[in-house]
């Protein structure tokens, strides 16, 4: 491991602890649920899927069983089932949108911010009515790149390409519902892409003192 590697896993495993803590002593407990304990804590967890998207990687399997049982086996104990990682992978979305919020809360509002949207491919297309995984919660959806069984993650940046909001959403989600969430509090200019277009949210944003600055569709009357 190098050193940013090694101060990523750090940080990491220490919010993993932090939150663990905390939801143990969460407000209303539940002596119903059956926490099952796992091989991997939350923060190593966190570690593998943030070693992924970082990775030239584009198929999980291969970055798992390569990777994970490969190159970095060391820095982790007992690791369990591919199986079974990718059975617990829904456990990290309420902590990897609680740390990116909390990392968005120290980003300076320069007035000239950027808007775009992603997809997130759970699976490939022909096993989207087999997928149980995220089966309620990702959905069937279609960017430019073409159709995709997943979730859209929405961005929002300043100038300096500090992260200013983050929200994810279904991939049958439109570009232009998250638009006014992601941008309270904003002020001065922010751009996107014609995915972004309505003149309804245009001049709500403009009365709230932000202007969306979008490239006109082709079929568009001027």
């Amino acid at each position: 491991m190098n050193t940013s590697t090694i101060a990523l896993f750090c940080c990491l495993y220490d919010f993993g602890c932090i939150y663990e803590a905390w939801e143990r002593h969460r407000l209303v407990p539940s002596t119903r649920q059956r926490i099952r304990k796992t091989k991997l804590t939350l923060g190593e967890m966190m570690v593998i899927m943030t070693l992924f998207h970082l990775s030239p990687y584009r198929n999980f399997k291969r970055f798992w069983l390569h990777a994970i049982e490969g190159y970095y086996r060391d820095c982790f104990g007992d690791l369990p089932s591919y199986g079974r990682f990718v059975a617990l992978m829904p456990r990290l979305l309420p902590p990897d949108m609680l740390l990116l919020h909390h990392l968005c809360q120290d980003s300076e509002k320069t007035g000239l911010y950027i808007i775009d949207s992603t997809r997130l491919a759970v699976c490939h297309n022909a096993r989207s009515s087999r997928h149980r995984v995220f089966k309620g919660l990702a959905a069937r959806g279609r960017t430019a790149m073409g159709w995709f069984y997943g979730f859209r993650m929405h961005v929002v940046i300043n100038s300096k390409g500090q992260l200013m909001a983050v929200q994810f959403s279904p991939g049958n989600t439109d570009d232009r519902v998250p638009l006014e969430a992601l941008t309270v509090g904003l002020q001065g200019k922010i751009l996107g892409d014609k995915g972004y277009i309505s003149k309804a949210r245009f001049d709500k944003l403009w009365r709230r003192g932000l202007q969306l600055l979008t490239r006109i569709r082709i079929n568009m009357r001027i």
